[in-house]
Order: C-alpha cells, then structure tokens, then sequence
C-alpha cells in the first residue's frame, strides 16, 4: 500500500515525481488553497491565474497538471479541486480534504512519490488527507496479469508514497493520526479486497480461514462454526440459506478484549458470499455484482480488526454470518419453515430475503452476550437503494438516541447515511398462518419491514440499530473521490468510530 510520511522539507527541494497543491472554487475564479504558499510564490504569484487559462474552476475532483516551476525538483505540479471556498475561515473541512487526496492519488498512479501541499491547520487534517491518499491509492490486481486494477489505467501500479507537506513529524498528535489513518485503511482495503474476490475463491469457509489468519495476527480471538456445529446448535437461518450450496456456511466469532475496556459492542455483518437468490433465483442482470453481498461482514471483520490494531479500551466482538445462496434439490424452498437459533420459526416466502435469516440467527446469538449495543451491517434491500441512491446507507434502531448517534458517526468520518423509522404498521404484513413470522411483508417500504423483522431476534433490553448499505456497499458506476469502482469498504470508518466513541465514553 502506498507509504505515507509527514514531512518538513520545502517543496521545491523535495525530489517527488509531482507536488499536489489544492484550488477552491471561489466566486471571481479558481483559488489557491494554503498550503500551497510557496509553490504559488514560485509563479510570482500567478498560479491562479495560470490555472484559470488552463481551464480549472476549483470544483471537487477537478485535476490539472502543469509543469513545475524553475528550481523545483519535482516535475510536475498537480492542482486538485476542493470545491467551494470555506465561508467562514481558511478551513476547509476533512471530507474535502479527504476527498481532493483521494482524486490526487488516483491521478497519480504508476509515480513513486507525490508531495501532497494541501491545507493542514492540525493533525486531524493530516489524518484526513493521509486517508483520502492511501484509500484513492487503492487496486484491486489479484486476477490481472499485469495492471492494478481501478487504481491505475494503463497498467501502472498505485502511488507509492505520500509525503505530507507541512505536516509535523516530532508531533505526538500528528503520529498518532498517521498510525490511525494506516490502520483504518488497511483494514478498509482488506475488506475491498474481500468484497472484489471473486466468489469461487471467497466462500464461507475461506472467508472464516481469512478471519482465523487475522485474528492470530492481531490478538482477537476466533471461534468458528462449521456446518456440523450449526446444526448442533439450531442454527436453522444460516444453515437454511446455506443447505442449496456445496459450500457450507459458518458462523464466525472474533473478539478483540481491552483489559480497561467498561463498555462491550457486538458488530454483525451478513456474509453471503454469493447470492444467486436461491430457489426464488435472481433475473438476468441481478446476478452479476453478487459477490459482494458479503460486504456486511467484510466490513465487520474490518473493524473489529481495526479496532485490536489501535489498541482501543473497549471490548468489541464481530459476528460473521456466512453463506451461499443457491439453487438445487436441496436447497430450502418458498412455503418452507425453519426454526431459529432463537426457537422461533419463520416461513420463507422468498430464498432471495435470504439476508435477513443468517443475521437473524447472528443476532440472537450475539444478543446472548449482553453487550451494550449491537449494531448490525447488511447489503439488505433493493429497496434501501431505491430510496436512499447508491452512496447512502440506512439506518434504523431501536433507540432514536442511538441512531441519531450513528448517524452523527458516520457524517464525521465521511460516510453518508441517514436516519430510516420503524413504521410498527408494517409489521402485520410479516405475520403467518404457519409460523411465528414470515420473512417477506410488504413490498412498499420493503427496507423498513427487513429492519422490524431484524428487531425480532434482538435480545430484550438490548440497544440496536441496523445499517442498510445495500446502495454504497459495490460501486458500478466510476471512481470518485477515494472510492473506487467495485467494492467500497462501506461502514468501516462508521463502525471503527462508534469502537473509539465508546472506549471515550462518547456514545451512550
């Protein structure tokens, strides 16, 4: 991945192969932003200017390179677009900054070293734009001959370092931000990785093999489920979403322990590795993305990884509930009913709703550890994505607090996501003739009947809330920002937050 350093040096002496400076948009013409005082200076003050002619505005993910000053010894300068000027300082906030990183790294594939010049007033900024880099940097190349994937285009590797200009190297703050932002990436790739893996290497049982590789690495202890297990124990939602596949599900345990941890968080993450929808099998042009209906439990994997490797004072356990949906003779049919790991039962209308039952399970399990709080993360609804678009996640719960909570979570790391009720009226249309609940109700506001079907296996007493990331979860479209096309490593940076909100006593 690409090396990160804080540096003091002047930008003209630094050897890189580009200098990164930032431009806002302001309302007479492109601005440029601090941080780029002596590189401006270097062009007798013009770069603006000179931008301008060129054809920049200073909108957010704009990019224009142009040769470097006399006297510099990097060769080119890249200007990145902010967006708009702050109105009321200089400070551009860290989701721009993180965001102008990401676009610049992208730009920069196949170069060595970049020196990014862009606004740092504290470590937090520096924090940002070490993030945006190291997450715009990223590729996925494992199946490609040559090339690294969407990182690059024409087959050149990813940025390689990143010096960080003006950044303060002695500066304790400053190094913790780094290590933070390391940390948080590398995880955060790793569960694209994941998610980019194509489903006939990744199933659940080399999804657990990874997870048991990991938590010997990091200190988190893991427990794993097997087919035989889960059968022993009544799983009847995993093993009845898994029983179609020659691949057999798992439910995996990670538990990361803080010997002065007072708080304990229960993440679940739904894992099928692959969804072809099961008997109720998916239309043509459904099926091609499906790889990455495990992002839930990638991403829960990722944090609770995240969480051990920053040494966090709380005690976090990470519940993956892993299975393949297919069709064959034995897989569960529509009109079939299974009994949960909880003892209730459940007719399945629909194999497709098959999300909802492997969590069901994970859900009532890990409500048997009393945690404080659960929160579970899922590429749930088609119908989640109707309603919030392709780059904002869901969230529902049982506490208004709490979800206000995360939702306030998430916008500080720059996840978009918002607030989704209850409705208790559409309950009703879960109910059966022949068991305790069905897994289908209603199809208007179908997000919201997956949630209150969710609330059902969720201990008594026991704060929850629910994330929908069915829409940002895989990227189709193009990179943007930091985020790529294909898997994104949606609700990392979330869940990793609420891990650091609790051990502060933040949350709740």
């Amino acid at each position: 991945m690409t090396a990160l350093t804080l540096s003091t040096a002047a930008a003209s002496g630094l050897r890189a192969d580009a200098i990164v400076v930032g431009v806002a948009k302001g309302p007479k013409g492109p601005v440029v932003a601090p941080g780029a005082e002596a590189v401006d200076k270097a062009y007798d003050g013009g770069l603006a200017g000179i931008l301008e002619t060129l054809g920049a505005s200073g909108s957010e993910g704009e990019v224009t390179k142009l040769p470097a000053p006399s006297g510099f010894k990097a060769p080119v300068v890249v200007a990145v677009g902010l967006g708009a000027v702050p109105e009321q300082d200089d400070s551009f906030d860290a989701e721009a900054l993180r965001r102008a990183a990401g676009v610049a790294a992208r730009a920069l594939a196949g170069a060595k070293k970049a020196a990014f010049a862009l606004p740092i007033t504290d470590a937090a900024d520096a924090g940002a734009i070490a993030e945006g880099a190291r997450l715009g940097a990223y590729g996925f190349d494992a199946y490609k001959e040559t090339g690294r994937g969407d990182a690059a285009k024409n087959g050149k590797g990813p940025l390689g370092e990143v010096a960080l200009l003006g950044g303060k190297p002695r500066d304790a703050a400053y190094k913790a931000a780094i290590a933070r932002a390391t940390a948080v990436t590398e995880e955060l790739n790793r569960a694209r990785d994941l998610i980019n893996t194509p489903p006939n290497d990744l199933n659940p049982e080399s999804f657990a093999a990874v997870a048991t590789a990991a938590g010997k690495e990091h200190g988190i202890k893991v427990q794993v489920l097997d087919e035989k297990a889960l059968a022993k124990g009544g799983y009847g939602g995993i093993l009845g979403v898994g029983v179609g596949s020659a691949a057999g599900p798992r439910l995996v345990k990670l538990s990361y322990t803080s010997a002065k941890a007072t708080k304990h968080l229960a993440f679940v993450g739904k894992g099928i590795t692959y969804d072809s929808g099961g008997i109720s099998l998916k239309p043509a042009g459904h099926n091609e993305t499906m790889k990455c209906d495990m992002a839930g439990a990638a991403a829960v994997f990722a944090a609770v990884v995240a969480a051990a490797r920053l040494g966090l004072e709380v005690n976090v356990t990470g519940w993956l509930a892993l299975a393949e949906n297919m069709p064959s003779g034995s897989a569960t049919r529509p009109g079939d009913v299974l009994r949960m790991y909880s003892g209730k039962t459940v007719e399945v209308l629909n194999t497709d709703a098959e999300g909802r039952l492997v969590l069901a399970d994970a859900l009532w399990k890990a409500s048997e550890d009393k945690p404080d709080a659960i929160v579970d993360v899922a590429t749930l609804t088609g119908a989640m994505v109707l309603a919030l678009g392709n780059r904002t996640f869901g969230v529902m719960a049982n506490d208004d607090a709490f979800r206000a909570s995360i939702v306030e979570a998430a916008e500080e790391v720059g996840e978009e996501s918002w607030p989704m009720p209850l409705p208790e009226h559409l309950r009703k249309g879960m109910d059966s003739p022949t068991a305790d609940i069905a897994n289908m109700g209603e199809r208007m506001g179908g997000g919201l009947v997956a949630g209150l079907f969710l609330r059902e296996f969720v201990g008594e007493g026991i704060t929850w809330a629910h994330l929908d990331i069915a829409g940002p979860a895989f990227n189709e479209a193009g990179p943007f920002g930091y985020t790529p096309k294909g898997g994104t490593g949606s609700a990392v940076r979330t869940l990793v937050r609420l891990a650091e909100l609790t051990a502060a006593g933040d949350l709740g």
